[in-house]
């Protein structure tokens, strides 16, 4: 790729235009449209005006591309990635391209500004800092797939994500997380005697012990669980960290107290589900004829019921706190820290992609050795 200094456009002093048969509407985002707070962090990520102006080109998918506009959607999708990965991405260009067809802003290639002005308006969403970086990678892989010039990753637009991110810390919104205790008054509230109760405690139970993401809980399988001796093996096969046909594992021990024990709970949940061998794990309840008859469908619980039922029990006791199904992970890592873990432990089990990264596949010897999930207090 060029350095922008390579592209500069010489100083004439006259204005830019796109070439004959481009859209009318189509043009770069000139500075007075992006507003106060977009040039605020622009004069922090660009040397000058100039540097953020770059020459018109006609997109891939118009007239004058020999491959049409059918082969450019496949090379759009460019290499696999997870289901997940993909609508994350999808739905990042379809913000993106909204907002330049708002501003009659030119998507693709994007220059400094343009970005500047999109990457200004998540942050004053109060987006994530995670959220923006995930908008910046798919905006950059649409690019790179059609061999277009980027300015993501040059100085100027790290200048630009660096003061948003400064800006983001004093506004970080923390997923709550919760005590052991909280969890253990919470789980001895559920009626076990029902097919509710017990998926729920499952739910919870499982969701802490493994560090799961809410999309992972949501989709395990039950041919995804192996019992030894002393633990339960999880196999993730559909994560958004888990590509090309890999996949990670999750630990679970056993609990001292079979109430707040995780691979009890799996048990007498799949003793419910009358002897299925396969399918998904975590299915909706049909409603019986009276309060607690009801019985286990095959239909999947979606990741929002997942969210509601953590939402469900674990604010029994505190009302105004938002927990979430991601809070079943966060609390993972809190108790873990709390109990003396050290990150290479507490990574292996929540599957963060780390140096160590490789050593999860040496064996479930190693696995089980090297998983936080023993220490949880349950």
């Amino acid at each position: 790729m060029k350095s922008m200094s390579a592209t500069r456009p010489a100083k004439t002093g006259i204005k830019a235009v796109p070439p004959a048969g481009a859209p009318a509407h189509l043009h770069q985002a000139p500075d007075n449209q992006l507003g106060p707070a977009a040039q605020r962090y622009q004069e922090l990520g660009r040397q000058s005006a100039a540097n953020a102006q770059r020459s018109y080109r006609t997109e891939l998918r118009g007239s004058g591309n020999p491959l049409g506009a059918a082969a450019q959607r496949y090379s759009d999708l460019g290499v696999p990635r997870s289901a997940n990965t993909q609508r994350a991405y999808g739905a990042d260009l379809r913000s993106y391209e909204a907002f330049c067809e708002q501003h009659h802003f030119t998507p693709y290639p994007a220059d400094l500004a343009t970005l500047t002005g999109y990457l200004t308006h998540l942050a004053d969403q109060q987006k994530k800092l995670s959220t923006i970086r995930h908008h910046v990678t798919a905006i950059q892989q649409r690019h790179h797939l059609r061999q277009l010039p980027s300015v993501v990753g040059t100085p100027a637009l790290n200048k630009v994500l660096r003061a948003i991110a400064k800006k983001a810390d004093k506004t970080l919104r923390q997923v709550p997380a919760f005590t052991v205790e909280h969890l253990k008054r919470c789980i001895a509230q559920l009626d076990l005697a029902t097919a509710t109760g017990l998926r729920d405690r499952a739910i919870l139970l499982i969701g802490f012990a493994s560090a799961c993401r809410r999309s992972e809980l949501m989709a395990l399988n039950i041919e995804d669980f192996m019992f030894g001796d002393e633990h339960l093996l999880v196999r993730i096969n559909r994560s958004k960290t888990v590509q090309n046909g890999a996949a990670e594992a999750k630990v679970l021990f056993y609990a001292e107290n079979p109430l707040f024990c995780p691979i009890t709970a799996y048990r007498q949940w799949l003793e419910r589900l009358d002897g299925r061998l396969e399918g998904p794990v975590f299915v909706s309840i049909q409603r019986g004829r009276t309060p607690g008859t009801g019985r286990p469908t095959l239909k999947r619980l979606s990741e929002k019921s997942m969210n509601n039922v953590v939402r469900k029990h674990l604010g029994e006791f505190a009302e105004n706190v938002p927990y979430t199904a991601q809070s079943l992970r966060v609390s993972f890592i809190m108790t873990a820290k709390l109990a003396g873990q050290n990150n290479y432990f507490i990574m292996n089990q929540t599957n963060h992609k780390t140096e160590s990264f490789s050593a999860r596949y040496t064996g479930l010897t190693s696995e089980v050795k090297k998983s936080a999930g023993n220490v949880l207090g349950l």
